[in-house]
């Protein structure tokens, strides 16, 4: 599967092309309340420069991963370096105000610019509108002179080459994705083993050309941690009864002998809709980790037991209390 995993697939209807595998920095801008543990600057220092020295090309981060350290970290490995490694794509989000809400054209601009100083580059390949659900109003996203407006604005500018919708909740997704011609997607927690509410977005998005990014494909680190080491599920403390599925996939793993983060890794990779699959990593030998288990030959037989598991078709984050931190 090493050929598939580098062979470099098209971002909508643009020129970039892009690895099957992205590499998540939201992490790296360490936020606890998020994921349940610190990451400090070496640590992602030394996470970043595996990723660019390795064979993926593709890295995501936003304007408010970490109210900015990711994007400022990142920043910092570039400059170390001497800039973007040619042929690498950088993905980013412009974001609502974490104080107030507000997510209008004028902040979205604002956002674009904290971005590109942060990371050092006059530009970004891909530009995403980020969790339009979490603004304090969406029709200062959608009315005429909005923040979408703006966001494509951008595109014909020349300082984006693709722009994207990254987001999570599923019908506020379809309320805006048919009417703009977005290049690609983002949704996250909501297409993988345990969860499989985004089929028919993915579906329907797909027949249109619209580039798919699934990102969290280990349902925000329970299938790549394992149950019993980060019981979380997308991002909040697990029930038992939640864990339950987890757990059916680690039987059967186990079996087999091969690691979850493998299995939940591959559902996304080996999904013929599916653009490229991000994968967060904070630790330098998770990046290579990541490369092996998308690597893993994995049986027939054992993709015939998964397929008979049940899954979830609701929100895995209906309930939950966002922290941005």
């Amino acid at each position: 599967m090493t050929k598939q995993i580098l062979e470099k697939k098209r971002i909508g209807k643009t020129d970039l092309m892009v690895s099957p595998l992205c590499f998540g920095t939201s992490g790296l801008g360490n936020m606890p309340d998020t994921y349940g543990y610190e990451v400090d600057e070496k640590r992602a220092r030394e996470t970043l420069n595996a990723i660019f020295d390795g064979p993926i090309n593709f890295l995501d981060t936003s304007n408010n991963y970490g109210f900015g350290r990711s994007e400022a970290r990142i920043g910092d490995a570039l400059r170390e370096r001497g800039g973007l490694p040619d042929g690498f794509v950088i993905s980013t989000k412009v974001d609502r105000d974490m104080e107030s809400g507000t997510f209008d054209a004028s902040r979205t601009r604002r956002s674009l610019e904290e971005s590109l100083t942060r990371l050092g580059l006059e530009k970004v390949q891909i530009l995403h509108l980020h969790d339009p659900e979490h603004a304090r109003d969406l029709k200062e996203i959608t009315c005429q002179g909005g923040a979408l407006e703006e966001l494509f604005k951008i595109k014909e500018e020349g300082l984006a080459e693709a722009v994207g919708l990254a987001m999570g909740r599923l019908d506020v997704m379809e309320s805006i994705l048919w009417d703009w011609p977005f290049d690609a997607l983002m949704n996250h927690n909501r297409w993988n083993v345990i969860n499989k509410s985004a089929d028919r977005v993915f579906t329907k998005a797909h027949e249109r050309g619209i580039a798919i990014l699934n990102a969290a494909p280990y349902a925000s680190g329970v299938l790549a941690k394992g149950s019993s080491v980060m019981p979380r599920i997308a991002y909040q403390d697990a029930t038992a009864e939640s864990l339950e599925p987890v757990k059916a996939i680690e039987a059967i793993c186990t079996k087999y002998q091969v690691p979850p983060g493998a299995l939940a890794l591959q559902f996304s990779t080996r999904d013929p809709r599916i653009t490229s699959t991000v994968a967060g990593v904070t630790k330098p030998s998770r990046v290579q980790q990541t490369i092996d288990w998308a690597n893993v030959e994995l049986p027939d037989s054992l993709w015939t037991e998964i397929e008979n598991l049940n899954f979830s078709m609701e929100d895995p984050e209906a309930n939950r209390e966002y922290k941005p931190g």
